[in-house]
């Protein structure tokens, strides 16, 4: 059974930073992709940062560029986003993904597997 389990959110004030993790469970990682997706109360499940599991290329949303880096721990299983100079619009609930990399980086229907996310608030 596999298993995403995200911890590291809290509550941030304006221009801090914060380290989420996932670690991952019941998989195996080939040809992988893992993303970080993030939803706040009435809005979509929206784009945060992806890499792929072999070589490591990523890429991040607009939003986040130079803010935001995803990264991994292959021995570990386990995903990172390191979030710097947060903003009130980061505040949402971030889940991180799985799936197969020959889907679309940026799209939730590209990843077939979700941890229950982890609550980022930010505030000014």
């Amino acid at each position: 059974q596999v298993q995403l389990v995200e911890s590291g959110g809290g509550l941030v004030q304006a221009g801090g930073s914060l380290r989420l993790t996932c670690v991952v469970s019941g998989r195996t990682f080939g040809n992988d992709r893992m993303g970080w997706f993030r939803q706040a109360p009435g809005q979509e499940r929206a784009f945060v940062a992806a890499i792929t599991w072999i070589g490591g290329n990523f890429h991040y949303a607009d939003s986040v560029k130079g803010r935001f880096t995803i990264s991994r721990d292959n021995a570990k299983n386990t995903l990172y986003l390191q979030m710097d100079s947060l903003k009130p619009e980061d505040t949402a609930v971030y889940l991180c993904a799985a799936g197969p990399r020959t889907g679309q980086g940026s799209s939730p229907f590209s990843y077939d597997s979700w941890g229950q996310g982890t609550q980022v608030t930010v505030s000014s």
